[in-house]
């Protein structure tokens, strides 16, 4: 398997690969254009000073002798020639009378013009440089410079340097390996850090967490990861305190209906009492599995609303209805004030379902003789139904809990009038489904005010 280290130090490689010819292109550039062209100005100059010495007419022999002291005397060959047709014989490398100067560059002396050449030289084994410089009278060729020089080769150029160069190449490479193994190191770190988390997730060690040690990217990934493993293990959390919640919950009224039981098989006394305690357990039972069920549903997204444009305050006068009669045990007024025209696009189950919990808890809260006032109004496009008891209320650090799962502020006193704990948590879940917004306020001793938000249609 190709892995993502191996990967790195093929780049690596590559990058030294380039690196060194690169460096090889550029010696070559720097001979072109430092070495060669500084040549060819000396070569030119030196033609230029030498044709200066011409004073016109043939050219004589003092002149030519004059050229030929300059080349003993300077690093290049130079010659002058009375015919240009003499000059494919004394230059070093073979060419004819033609290609050296044809009609375009004979146009060119006659223009006082010079000609640069360059040819290889087998006697030399290297390129050869020259420069071509007319001497003129009256527009007439009266002869000609010619000025060459025998090109260093790249190589006898370097050959001083060589070692110099192949210990900077040797000390550069090392560096390069030295520093990219750190590098690579540094970048496979973090990855190799996600994957030992990684497999310690997937075993079950849920506190498992990445070093986040920079901003960039890798650390990004370092941070998303450790989120995700945050949110895993609140996951986990929620999921054993779910359990041993619901255990302990299932546990109180099996425990009940076990030991009644038992006690009518063997035909204890007070028979009737120990039947209605078997149902009240039961149906609590039975109200808390459905409860499960129902945020099952929610939780999964399987739960099914259907939305249709619904008149609220009929759905409102329905459930208000149904709990008439638990009302009228505790002698629990209701007070209406309902607008008859709201309509919202809404599951007429699933909010009958909302008002149901809402105004059960109302009612079980509410001491005998209280009242429970509901209002029903639209505020910009937002409808509102409002329910307000004058029971016992909820203390301030408990509110924001009340819509956890199996969250009670009074717990013995629920599971007397057979409350689950979850009938809020569903209640908000249903709300959010239709974009509404559940809000409770609520003062200890003074009462309790629950508000379902939801959008209207104009």
């Amino acid at each position: 398997m190709m892995t993502l280290a191996k990967k790195w130090w093929i780049t690596l490689l590559v990058l030294v690969l380039v690196t060194v010819g690169s460096a090889f292109g550029l010696a070559y550039i720097l001979y072109e254009k430092l070495y060669v062209d500084s040549v060819k100005e000396e070569l030119v100059s030196a033609a230029e000073k030498l044709a200066y010495d011409y004073e016109g007419g043939e050219l004589n022999q003092t002149f030519v002798d004059q050229v030929n002291w300059f080349s003993e005397k300077s690093p290049f060959e130079a010659f002058a020639v009375r015919n240009p047709r003499e000059l494919a014989a004394c230059i070093p490398y073979e060419a004819d009378y033609e290609t050296l100067i044809g009609p375009e560059e004979r146009e060119k002396l006659l223009q006082n013009k010079r000609i640069e050449e360059t040819g290889y030289s087998e006697r030399f084994e290297r390129e050869i440089l020259s420069v071509i410089f007319p001497l003129l009278e009256d527009r007439k060729l009266k002869g000609i410079i010619y000025v060459y020089v025998p090109l260093e080769r790249m190589d006898e150029l370097a050959s001083s340097l060589i070692i110099y160069w192949a210990a900077g190449a040797i000390a550069l490479i090392g560096f390069l390996l030295l520093a990219g193994m750190k590098w690579i190191r540094h970048l496979t770190k973090p990855l190799k850090d996600m994957q030992s988390a990684a497999v310690r997730l997937s075993k079950g060690d849920y506190s498992a967490r990445v070093p986040e040690r920079s901003h960039d990217e890798l650390g990004l990934l370092a941070r998303t990861f450790n989120e995700m493993a945050d949110a895993i293990e609140t996951e986990d959390e929620q999921r054993k305190t779910f359990l041993a919640t619901v255990s302990h919950e299932l546990r109180t009224p099996l425990s009940y209906i076990k030991g009644y039981s038992e006690a009518a098989l063997k035909g204890l006394d007070g028979q009737e009492k120990q039947l209605a305690i078997i149902h009240r357990e039961s149906v609590r039972m039975e109200r808390l599995v459905n409860d499960l069920l129902e945020l099952n549903r929610l939780d999964s997204g399987k739960m099914n609303v259907e939305k249709t444009p619904l008149p609220l305050a009929e759905t409102v006068y329905r459930t208000v209805e149904t709990f008439q009669a638990a009302a009228g045990n505790k002698k629990i007024d209701f007070q209406l004030k309902i607008d008859a025209d709201i309509i919202v696009n809404g599951d007429e189950d699933r909010l009958e379902q909302v008002m149901t919990n809402i105004i059960d808890n109302a009612i079980r809260y509410s001491e005998e003789g209280g009242t429970i006032q509901m209002t029903l109004l639209q505020e910009k496009e937002k409808a509102k139904w409002i329910v307000r008891d004058n029971g016992a209320g909820i203390p301030a650090e408990d509110l924001e809990k009340v819509t956890d799962r199996f969250y009670r502020v009074n717990k013995a006193r629920t599971r007397n009038d057979g409350g689950s704990g979850l009938g809020l948590s569903i209640v908000k879940q249903i709300v959010e489904l239709h974009n509404g917004e559940l809000t409770i306020e609520s003062t200890a001793g003074e009462g309790t005010t629950v508000t379902v938000a939801l959008p209207a249609i104009t």
